[in-house]
């Protein structure tokens, strides 16, 4: 939008004030800043649509140059927090599209008053300017210190206000009275006023004021009308609630010229003003106005001069003079010369005995129609009525005592008259130019009566009507003898479909029946009456006729229905829609209705079987088809714009839905009488219909896989689905396994076109089913993976893929299926690669020391390998054979030293090993015997067999190979006997030398120490002094170690003294 990133930042729209404290007065001058304030029209405003509206803005307090800049925005209900820029004092860019055009073509505008105020104009007000009008000063001072904007509202309302006048033109005589009457209303909601000014206006001279009523109901006049209003002879007074009525008595000729009325509707703005928010005037009257002339005329007229016994006569004597009102006039009335009636200047008539008899029984009226026109009026002549009839106008003066004196008299010349006698018989005839139409056609019935008679002659007229296949007349209509209509009870619905006339000329009823039905078919004829009115208004019938007899044939319209007959055939895929057209190729009126029954036929049906209906009033009703199989929600009916052409739309379709279909046409045309009738039927061609299921396009990968696999480890088995029937099916995936123990082959797993995942009996019963990932990560992709596999997972496996589709019914079915290529997984054992350390070794050790023995395993199977270790002692051994006693050989015998099991449980030799290993694992492939004590007993060859043992998947350990170590060949020397060993081997011995002597030893010393501090004041040169050694005792060492196998080994040394 235009000036959208111009104008003003938000902040400086608004009120701005700096606090007062310190920055509120200027540095220079040392005075105080003047607060800038700006000010607007007070709202809320009303204004009229279509009105000329300003809204005033001002700003005061301010610095800078002295014509300020002036912004006026809007905004609008819909949208009450957006600023819409209108239009600007500096910035021709400043509106917003909305606007731009409306600115510049000066529909809006801004006024500068001053340099300081301005007007805001807007010359043609629309709705569409309702709302918060905002006026902005841009900041000119050194500081903001003020408000630079202000806000109004403007409502607009529809402009209501209407002024109407009889547009006209009079002539009147100078000193005849003039009224006129103006109509001023309105519907506003809000609370205004109006106010009504008269205007007369000459040529193209100034409106002159005649009279007004301003909105406060003061009434003045204008300055040419004050001095006649002040008298009376202008007046303006309320007639109704609406209509104001001007009146000017004496009219003079300078009076004349175009009389309107002008009205505005004042409503009260919140500071008090009143403002004129709508003003409008009526059409104009032109007034003419004719200086007195006193000269007078008289004219007599009447319609004819023959009449007939009983007809009315009427003479109208008409006064042409000017300024009547204002002058008085007398008039008697003559029959053959001799006085009928009088009437005197107030018109109240006079007449004569026998005239006035006539007059009492309704026969004869003498009356004045208007100031110029007097009537005489017999209703019912008779044949002594001939004559010559006239009037006299007489002109009287009033004398200033009130009496009345002639002076002028004039009267027309003598109008006579015959009044001829009625005669006798009469005869009546029904005749018909169409005696036989069609419906909705029209025919007339004529009643002809002779000889002719006058219009006043009372004849009464009555069709009666006998409806085909009735054997009774019943009277239909009836044209009474004073002229009205009188309608029969039985056939009320002719009314609106007959007219009835007679003509003015003669005494001929015509009733004309249009849109004919079969209803009005029948037999017609009219009774003719002739009536007289006697003195006393009773009624004497002279005569009756009846006429002869009209029949009426109305018959129904030819057909001209054709409905296509062409065949055609549709081949489609269940779920699809399947289009069935019905064309009507020509009907018999643009107003035909029609009835569309379609039917299917199955092969397996003798006839075809309805499925909807469409009655002609578009009512539907579904056939035993359609309820039968389901096919309410499925069928879709539609009916061309032209009218001739109906579609059966199937939706989605099923197999079971194919046949042939056709439609049933049935033309419906209305009644004249409102009651539609079945004129004709067309049954259409046949179309074709075969609904198959869709190709099935399932297709699963059969590629053909090995896999080979360690135990323990994990594998992913595949299911490419690489194309299916539709997007929209549901899969179904089961897996199999052929296994070589088992002939047949059992389900794994499947997954189920509801994703749900259901186990075979293989996974159920075996230790498969925990181990069973199924996945799917990509359409078409199924992932089934083994965890751990086991030997037993071994076998060849592929899975059956079915896919479901979903039928129109809302019912799964399986379309197809198909196998993959089968997978061939071989699950192995790890191949054994356990290593031992087999080289030799010869160790010689003394007797009572320890040697070590090591087990090495250089590699392994698995890095989930655990080891059973066992250490082995082989002793040399003589064998005598039976044959050769005397030759000797050599045979090992193996004895276990130390067995460790997989499970770290210890099982060590018995007897002379007892109490003497100590067993540790110093990584996880090396592990070490420690054998305390040597004894001469221990000398031998000593070897390690190393079991691997594996857990499968299962957790259940087997034994993957086994190995031995080379052997290692140990020497214990003999030391002899020791003292040491002397003491180790006796244990009576070993408590008396290292336990007795220690309590003995301590109490020893605590007695020493005791004596030598009670005598050590008593002599300074006690053997204390000279140096008597004291006895220091080292504590005894223990070793242990936590990992051998053999009770803790305490080493006592023996102490020293100082």
């Amino acid at each position: 939008m235009g000036g959208a990133g111009r104008g003003r930042s938000l902040a400086a729209r608004r009120k701005r004030r700096v606090p007062r404290g310190g920055g509120d007065r200027a540095g220079r001058a040392g005075m105080a800043f003047a607060q800038r304030h700006v000010a607007v029209q007070e709202g809320p405003l009303y204004r009229t649509e279509g009105s000329h509206i300003t809204l005033w803005c001002k700003v005061s307090g301010y610095q800078g140059p002295s014509e300020q800049t002036f912004q006026w925005s809007i905004y609008l209900p819909s949208a009450s927090e957006r600023e819409v820029q209108i239009v600007s004092t500096a910035d021709p860019s400043f509106p917003y599209a909305i606007y731009t055009q409306r600115v510049r073509a000066q529909e809006i505008y801004v006024e500068r008053v001053q340099g300081d105020a301005v007007l805001l104009h807007i010359t043609e007000l629309q709705d569409r300017d309702a709302g918060e009008y905002e006026c902005h000063t841009p900041n000119t001072d050194e500081r903001y210190f003020g408000s630079y904007s202000a806000k109004t509202n403007l409502t607009v309302i529809p402009d209501s206000l209407r002024v109407t006048a009889v547009p006209q033109t009079l002539h009147r005589v100078e000193r005849d009275s003039l009224e006129l009457k103006c109509e001023v209303s309105k519907s506003t909601a809000q609370h205004s006023h109006v106010s009504i000014s008269w205007y007369r206006q000459r040529g193209g001279e100034a409106p002159v004021e005649i009279i007004s009523l301003s909105r406060d109901f003061v009434l003045r006049a204008g300055g040419t009308y004050a001095q006649r209003h002040a008298t009376g002879d202008v007046r303006l007074d309320k007639v109704g609630e609406t209509t104001s009525k001007l009146t000017i008595y004496n009219l003079h000729p300078s009076d004349q010229g175009e009389f309107y009325c002008e009205a505005a509707e004042w409503i009260q703005d919140p500071d008090k003003s009143w403002y004129a928010m709508t003003r409008k005037r009526s059409q104009g009257t032109i007034v003419n106005v004719q200086a007195t002339d006193k000269e007078f005329s008289v004219r007599l007229e009447t319609e004819k001069r023959m009449y007939i016994v009983g007809e009315p006569v009427e003479f109208r004597c008409i006064l042409e003079a000017q300024n009547i009102p204002d002058r008085y006039f007398s008039i008697s009335w003559a029959f053959n010369s001799s006085l009928i009636a009088s009437l005197g200047p107030n018109a109240v008539p006079v007449l004569n005995n026998e005239f006035a008899q006539r007059e009492a029984l309704g026969q004869l009226k003498v009356a004045k129609e208007s100031d110029n026109v007097f009537v005489l009026k017999i209703y019912r002549l008779r044949l002594e009525d001939s004559g010559k009839y006239n009037c006299r106008v007489t002109e009287r003066e009033k004398t200033v005592t009130g009496d009345f004196i002639d002076k002028e008299s004039k009267r027309p010349k003598n109008i006579p008259i015959t009044v001829l006698p009625l005669k006798a018989g009469f005869a009546v005839t029904a005749i018909s130019r169409t005696p036989g139409v069609t419906y909705n056609e029209s025919f007339d019935l004529q009643c002809i009566i002779k000889p002719h008679y006058p219009s006043w002659v009372p004849v009464s007229v009555t069709w009666r009507f006998q409806p085909a296949g009735s054997s009774e007349f019943h009277d239909l209509v009836t044209f009474t003898r004073d002229g009205g209509v009188q309608w029969g009870d039985r056939y009320l619905g002719f009314r609106t479909r007959t007219a009835i006339e007679k003509a003015e000329s003669s005494n001929n009823v015509r009733l004309s029946i249009s849109r004919a039905s079969d209803t009005e078919a029948g037999k017609y004829q009219c009774v003719a009456e002739l009536w007289r009115k006697n003195y006393n208004s009773s009624w004497t019938r002279l005569a009756d006729r009846t006429s002869n007899l009209l029949e009426i044939r109305v018959l129904r319209p030819v057909t001209k229905l054709q409905v296509s007959k062409s065949k055609r055939s549709i081949t489609l895929v269940e779920n699809r829609p399947i289009p069935l057209n019905c064309s009507v190729k020509s009907q018999t009126s643009p107003d035909s209705h029609f009835a569309v029954l379609w039917y299917v036929h199955k092969p397996s049906d003798a006839d075809g079987k309805l499925i909807l209906k469409t009655t002609h009033s578009s009512a539907f009703e579904y056939g035993t088809y359609a309820e039968e199989e389901g096919l309410r929600g499925r069928l879709q009916f539609e009916r061309s714009a032209s009218g001739g052409l109906f579609s059966l739309t199937v939706q989605r379709a099923e197999v079971r839905d194919s046949g042939s279909y056709y439609c049933h046409v049935e033309e419906w045309l209305l009644s004249p009488n409102h009651a539609w009738y079945k004129l004709a039927e067309e049954v259409s061609g046949r179309t074709e219909v075969t609904v198959k299921q869709p190709d099935n396009r399932l297709h699963v990968n059969q590629t053909h896989k090995n896999i080979t696999v360690l135990e323990n480890q994990w594998v992913t088995l595949e299911c490419q689905v690489s194309s299916r029937t539709s997007p929209s099916s549901q899969l179904q995936v089961e897996w199999y396994v052929w296994r070589p123990s088992h002939p047949e082959k059992e389900a794994v797993a499947r997954l189920s076109r509801q994703s749900t995942l259901r186990y075979g009996d293989l996974a159920t019963l075996g230790n498969l089913r925990g181990r069973l990932h199924l996945e799917s990560p990509s359409p078409g992709l199924y992932l089934l993976s083994i965890q751990n596999a086991t030997v037993r997972d071994s076998g060849a496996y592929d899975c059956r893929v079915e896919e479901w589709l979903l039928d129109p019914s809302d019912r799964w079915y399986k379309r197809a299926e198909d196998l993959s290529g089968l997978t061939t997984l071989i699950v192995k054992q790890p191949e054994p690669s356990l290593q031992v350390d087999t080289a030799t070794a010869n160790l010689t050790v003394q007797e009572k020391e320890s040697f070590q023995l090591d087990c090495n395993i250089l590699s392994r199977s698995s890095p989930e390998s655990h080891f059973a270790v066992t250490w082995y002692s082989l002793q040399a051994k003589e064998v005598g054979g039976r044959a050769e006693e005397e030759e000797k050989e050599e045979e090992e015998e193996k004895e276990v030293v130390l067995s460790v099991g997989l499970d770290a449980i210890f099982s060590s030799g018995i007897g002379r090993w007892q109490d003497r290993l100590c067993f540790q694992r110093l990584s996880a492939v090396l592990f070490r015997l420690t054998v305390l004590q040597a004894s001469g007993a221990d000398t031998g060859n000593y070897s390690c067999r190393v079991e691997e043992w594996l857990a499968d998947p299962s957790g259940v350990w087997y034994r993957l190979a086994e190995e031995e170590s080379g052997t290692v060949a140990v020497h214990v020397q003999d030391t002899g006997s020791t003292l040491q060993s002397v003491i180790c081997s006796n244990d009576a011995l070993f408590y008396f030398v290292f336990f007795y002597p220690f309590p003995i030893f301590g109490i020893l010393i605590i007695t020493i120490l005791l004596v030598r501090f009670k005598s050590r004041n008593s002599s300074k040169n006690s053997e204390g002094k000279n140096g008597v050694p004291l006895l220091w005792i080292k504590e005894p060492h223990l070793n242990y170690s936590p990992t051998c196998l053999e009770p803790p080994v305490l080493s006592i040394h023996p102490g020293t003294i100082d």
